[in-house]
């Protein structure tokens, strides 16, 4: 038996030691917000927190996850009260067909805690490995300094 915590809650899973966190949440715990994107942490998709580092979900093997903190996208606001990453990505309209967009707000959470006040070309880079196949790019990096704005950073 793994024991963790996700979105603030003790949970514990029976799983074999290889399989993928994001399989964990997915299949396991009926969490949908990661997707399933590459399966080779090429994409961001799936990016979730652990222990409040963005790690892309698909490639941590359940043996690692014991004892840890996951936060997922259903865990990092509420619709009545939204992270100021999400109130970002809403102002800015930055989804489009919004299959990347869990792991991108996840991404940016991550980021700003620890760049509160990022450049254009840090904020490029940070994000660079979440991809976007509508091409939100501009917008992703309007939320993110809009974010930090609101954080306190930039």
């Amino acid at each position: 038996m793994t024991k963790f915590t996700v979105n603030g809650v003790k949970r514990e899973v029976d799983v074999e030691p290889d399989m993928p966190l994001l399989w964990v949440l997915r299949d396991e715990l009926k969490i949908h917000g990661p997707k399933y994107g590459c399966g080779v942490a090429q994409c961001g998709a799936c990016t979730v927190h652990m222990d409040g580092e963005a790690v892309k979900s698909c490639q941590v093997p359940a043996e690692f996850i014991g004892g840890t903190d996951i936060t997922t996208i259903e865990g990092l606001g509420s619709p009545e009260a939204l992270h100021a990453v999400q109130k970002a990505w809403v102002e800015h309209q930055v989804a489009q067909c919004g299959y990347c967009q869990s792991g991108q707000i996840m991404a940016a959470a991550a980021f700003l805690e620890m760049n509160p006040a990022p450049t254009d070309d840090e904020i490029d880079v940070a994000m660079s490995s979440n991809l976007c196949r509508c091409g939100t790019y501009p917008r992703i990096r309007a939320a993110v300094k809009s974010a930090a704005s609101k954080l306190g950073g930039a």
